[in-house]
């Protein structure tokens, strides 16, 4: 059975110097920072006119000039609408020999793989949006216990939580 996403979520960035990155975001595309997570040096931002948790990672990989390679897309996060999808996701990735970790993010609940040319990718559902609570502005890397979320979650729909703040019916 294929994976069903519903959206791509957000992208990940490596970036020689995280504070001139995310100046830049902010700057620019008028993003705002929603979380730092000083370990990773990393920032999480959003688009003012997102229902989303984040838009856009950042994690900075230092001030010299990185190694080729190093600089850019880090993963791509796909987005399914249910727990559900979310555990049959892992089945499917462990099928293929492609699930690479998992982790809760306190908003987000996220599987890892990569493709076989390596590029990694982040299969994800986020929870109801009036749960965000104390990781509204917080992305922690925590150990995921899928089960029990699935047990806590199961036939709950967030996806189509982004329609009515955006302000579309498309």
């Amino acid at each position: 059975m294929p994976i069903s996403p519903v959206r791509l979520n957000h992208a990940v960035l490596f970036v020689s110097q995280l504070d001139r990155a995310e100046r830049f975001y902010t700057e620019v595309f008028g993003m705002e920072v929603v979380a730092r997570e000083p370990r990773a040096n990393a920032a999480f931002l959003r688009l003012p006119r997102s229902g989303n948790h984040h838009d856009l990672g950042l994690f900075g990989v230092g001030g010299q000039k990185p190694p080729r390679g190093s600089v850019g897309l880090y993963h791509l996060a796909w987005q399914v609408d249910t727990i559900d999808e979310l555990a049959e996701a892992r089945r499917a990735l462990l099928e293929a020999g492609a699930l690479g970790g998992e982790s809760s993010h306190g908003a987000t609940l996220s599987l890892y793989g990569a493709d076989p040319d390596g590029n990694e990718f982040e299969v994800m559902w986020m929870l109801p949006r009036a749960e965000w609570g104390a990781y509204e502005n917080a992305a922690p890397v925590d150990r995921l216990d899928l089960a029990a979320e699935v047990a806590r979650w199961s036939g709950v729909q967030t996806a189509a939580e982004l329609t009515p703040r955006l302000g579309t019916t498309s």
